[in-house]
């Protein structure tokens, strides 16, 4: 049946978590508005009725009920745009910054991936849909030469920076109830991409109802509860949720690298990176790249007036202030772009994805949407506009309630080329490309001449970063002849793609 409801056959008597009945978990529902819910609950055969029960009895009424008043009171309040300043953020070397900073920060990063301090957190719970890709995002092949999945890039990028640092780095992924399953299976089926199975920990996603303006949760079947992701900020709180933060801290991690599943180029943990938010005991650091034009679809990070930093979404940021100029330089004035990669303290996560109502402060947003459900009859409801709230959380307002956080540029042909689209700008065309150049400018670094190629992939296990790359290229004796559609491995094998 499940592992969190059974049945009692002799009795007939369903037995929840916490010694609560089903005849209680539907009073409750009844008392708090939402009797609706088990409206045809007698009609439901007994699978059924275990499904919706464990989905009821996961959802937390009085949370729903409060979210639902905020929506009706108008939501969580208009931002004042006009007091918004461009948020401080420290230089990188090739825009400026002091390249000795950034260099005794690597060694502190260093320091702490050695004393294995450190893990690695994807979020991983969407589909290959909008790619034309039918799998979990994570599954899709998304290197220029290997066609990689993205799992096994992270994978090896993580395994490179343990054997470095002498760690067996843990990588927690969250997925979705969605993707859950397919990707636990590819994982095994690819034998974890040369990393211990104990070390790659897999958690879904949490899920919120979706209700009606009145605030009537929602119904897509007569056993099934209207349900969707509650929001990439919902990631703290599924780490707490699922015992993965206890888990870390009895360990003696304290310091978790947050990176999103579409990101080829992202360093996926980065010792300057790690050093800075250490240095400056930040709760909760940021990467930003300068935004490529005004109406770029990346989020702003800015300064409010009572000093605290925020990132506003382009959707919300007025045009006039995304177009504005800084008079002295002519560069755009809000120009740091948030990429989310993040750094976090874990007792920070701890805090701010507290189960208890009373820690939980990140806040919900509102998402006014068409949501296929059925009617008070049991009848699918045929959809003209948008009919239903769904609820989810930014891990970006997640800024606000740190004491001290921390924004650290990076240039974007390093670091950031994500995969969203399946045609044109943020597509896996355009982020093999910018994979392939990346390689470029590094055999450009080590001294080669590379006008005619094109096509070029290296393993993250050969190098991660120019520096790396620069020092294992001068190291190989002799060395391979340069090609289009040249792989470099960590044994420099298998250099020409084969058909």
């Amino acid at each position: 049946m499940t592992n969190r409801l059974f049945r009692l056959q002799e009795k007939g008597v369903w037995h929840l978590p916490f010694g609560m009945d089903a005849d209680a978990l539907i009073g409750e529902y009844e008392v708090a508005g939402q009797g609706q819910v088990f409206r045809f609950f007698s009609e439901l055969a007994g699978a059924e009725q275990a499904a919706l029960l464990e989905q009821a009895v996961g959802i937390d009424l009085g949370e729903v009920a409060r979210l639902s008043c905020d929506w009706q009171d108008g939501g969580i309040g208009d931002e004042d745009y006009s007091s918004l300043q461009p948020a401080p953020y420290k230089l990188h070397p090739s825009s400026g910054g002091d390249a000795s900073q950034w260099a005794f920060a690597s060694q502190i990063g260093g320091a702490a991936l050695r004393a294995g301090r450190v893990a690695a957190f994807t979020v991983a719970g969407g589909q290959g849909t909008r790619l034309g890709y039918d799998g979990p995002k994570g599954t899709f092949p998304a290197t220029p030469v290997k066609q990689k999945p993205l799992f096994q890039l992270f994978a090896e990028k993580i395994r490179a920076t343990g054997e470095r640092f002498g760690q067996c780095i843990d990588w927690l992924i969250m997925t979705s109830a969605q993707n859950d399953a397919d990707t636990q299976a590819f994982f095994e089926s690819n034998d974890y991409f040369g990393l211990e199975s104990e070390q790659v920990h897999f958690f879904m996603q949490g899920l919120m109802p979706a209700v009606d303006d009145s605030g009537k949760i929602l119904m897509a079947g007569k056993g099934l509860i209207a349900m969707s992701p509650d929001g990439h900020g919902g990631s703290l709180r599924a780490l707490v949720r699922s015992g993965h933060v206890k888990r870390l801290q009895a360990k003696g991690v304290d310091t978790i690298s947050y990176f999103q599943v579409d990101n080829p180029l992202v360093y996926c943990i980065d010792p300057v990176f790690i050093g800075f938010h250490l240095q400056e005991r930040a709760e909760i650091s940021s990467k930003m790249v300068p935004k490529a034009y005004a109406g770029e679809k990346v989020g702003h990070f800015c300064l409010r007036a009572d000093g605290r930093q925020v990132v506003t979404e382009y959707s919300d940021l007025p045009q006039e202030l995304q177009e504005k100029r800084d008079p002295e330089t002519g560069d755009l004035y809000f120009l740091a772009g948030s990429i989310a990669i993040h750094v976090l303290d874990l007792e920070f996560v701890a805090r701010v994805g507290g189960v208890e109502a009373s820690v939980l402060t990140l806040p919900f947003h509102f998402a006014h949407k068409k949501v296929p459900c059925i009617d008070a009859e049991g009848k699918p409801v045929q959809l003209t506009e948008p009919n239903g709230i769904k609820f989810e959380m930014f891990i970006f307002d997640s800024l606000l309630l740190a004491e001290r956080s921390l924004i650290v540029e990076t240039r974007r042909e390093d670091e950031f080329s994500p995969i969203k689209n399946a045609i044109g700008q943020d597509s896996a065309e355009s982020s093999k490309r910018d994979q392939s150049a990346q390689a470029l400018r590094w055999l450009a670094a080590a001294g080669e001449t590379v006008r005619g190629i094109k096509t070029v992939e290296t393993s993250p296990l050969f190098a991660q970063t120019e520096t790396e790359f620069v020092k294992q290229w001068q190291s190989l004796n002799p060395k391979p002849d340069l090609m289009d559609g040249m792989y470099l491995s960590e044994n420099v094998k298998n250099l020409k793609e084969t058909s």
